[in-house]
């Protein structure tokens, strides 16, 4: 193949920026490395946020991930909602199963989340269920109230899992893409209005 085909090729890449939310140690850095790599790692000391990139198929389409990984120094430090909600294309909102302050830290982080935004929501650490604080209704329940899908996940043990959770929220946002393009279109050629001979344009009385 030619450098110049490997460009074109790039070129039609879809871009989507996911920002990952949620309280510190639930496992937002394991899920994104999880996704990115198929390896976990189970300790991190990030005192910034990070980004990634990551290129995969998604439904046969190309897709260019960036992916933001938020950095909470506190449970009651949230993130900006005006800048993320301006960032995201989607949000993949994160809690832990064995941390009920993680679960409630998510339900008030969306309240400040008010958008259109593609939301996905994730419960980590399923490994641990013995553990568990947070049942599997109270996050279906949650997500109900999000309108957005749910899965329950371990970063330690599943690896296809992982990925089906960042492959469905991309699905959702190039449809909410796709949808915002349409209504777009649609109201730009309803508002153009082409003009049609009629039958008094031939009456006209010529010069």
């Amino acid at each position: 193949m030619t450098t110049r085909g490997i460009r074109r090729k790039k070129s039609t890449l879809t871009e989507l920026k996911i920002a990952v939310i949620g309280a510190p140690s639930v496992g937002k850095s394991a899920l994104i490395v999880r996704f990115l790599t198929k390896r976990y790692i189970g300790e991190y000391d990030h005192q910034t946020e990070n980004r990634y990139k990551h290129e995969a198929m998604v439904d046969g389409e190309p897709v260019l991930f960036e992916i933001l990984d938020t950095c909470p120094k506190a449970e009651d430090e949230y993130p900006n909602a005006a800048e993320l909600v301006q960032w995201a294309d989607g949000l993949l909102l994160v809690y832990s199963i064995t941390d009920r302050k993680s679960f409630n830290y998510i339900r008030r982080a969306k309240s400040d989340l008010q958008s259109d935004t593609p939301v996905q929501l994730c419960a980590n650490k399923v490994d641990m269920v013995h553990l568990r604080q947070v049942s599997r209704d109270e996050g279906e329940i949650l997500a109900k109230d999000f309108e957005c899908k749910f899965s329950e996940v371990s970063a330690a043990d599943h690896v296809d899992q992982v990925a089906e959770v960042f492959n469905e929220l991309c699905k959702e946002v190039l449809a909410s893409k796709r949808k915002s393009k349409q209504s777009l279109l649609e109201r730009m050629l309803g508002g153009a209005r082409p003009y049609s001979r009629g039958k008094s344009d031939s009456n006209l009385p010529k010069d």
